[in-house]
């Protein structure tokens, strides 16, 4: 195994609490879609989220077309999705907090510079760069290793699809298996290990116990390699990942 010089993070409750928020702001959107497309169903902000964790606006909106069984033109779709970010990143400024426990981490990663260190995240550019500099994140990552599937690519995805992974790593300059990802849902997961990367699940800002748990055995059928529900344990992790 080549020796780890890369950490790949995913920012949404990975290592900002922004997932509840984001999907809060993005279901008045969401249901002003379906009611306008005369679908009785409705969804709240914890709905969206149990269903479509991990992917961006854009992934929401296909699935909930592809649901409901309506279409929307590619110009309606750019507006929604507009529209939400610009509602998610005004929430998030004035909300967001950094997960649990992470802040030590970046401290002491940063400190000893045996890692670079990059945020990929299937969520826009600008939404993820407000989420980091609200919670006080952007020291510990370059401008330019920050990454969005919705916007760094030449084609907007989301995961689980891999490419912003391999992109990402392409840019940084390393190979899949010189880098660890972290991720908290199954797109995300299923994204950075179809990429090749080695990936630590977290399940920390899952809340209670049980729901933990449940979110582990997902994340491991999904292909992460260790898992972990607190920050703490992440050297211990990497210890795992590295010695295998």
């Amino acid at each position: 195994m080549p020796k780890i010089t890369q950490l790949l993070f995913d920012c949404d409750n990975t290592l900002v609490l922004s997932e509840e928020l984001a999907f809060e702001a993005c279901a008045e959107l969401s249901n002003e879609m379906l009611e306008k497309h005369n679908v009785a169903d409705r969804y709240t902000g914890p709905d969206l989220m149990t269903t479509f964790v991990g992917q961006n606006f854009r992934g929401v909106v296909t699935g909930l077309q592809q649901r409901h069984g309506f279409k929307l033109s590619d110009s309606e779709v750019d507006e929604y999705v507009s529209r939400e970010l610009g509602k998610v990143i005004e929430t998030l400024e004035a909300k967001a907090e950094p997960c649990v426990g992470v802040m030590p981490v970046l401290e002491e990663l940063d400190k000893s510079k045996k890692y670079g260190m990059a945020v990929v995240s299937s969520s826009a550019l600008s939404r993820v760069q407000a989420s980091v500099k609200k919670v006080g994140q952007d020291k510990f990552f370059p401008k330019d290793h920050i990454f969005s599937a919705a916007t760094s690519l030449p084609v907007p995805t989301t995961k689980p699809d891999p490419a912003i992974y391999l992109h990402a790593c392409k840019v940084i300059g390393k190979s899949p298996g010189e880098c660890v990802a972290v991720e908290d849902s199954r797109s995300g997961t299923l994204s950075a290990v179809r990429a090749g990367i080695p990936t630590v699940g977290y399940v920390g800002s899952y809340g209670g116990v049980i729901k933990q748990k449940e979110m582990a055995e997902v994340l491991k059928e999904a292909g992460a390699n260790v898992m972990m529900d607190d920050w703490s344990q992440f050297m211990d992790c990497m210890a795992q990942i590295e010695a295998a």
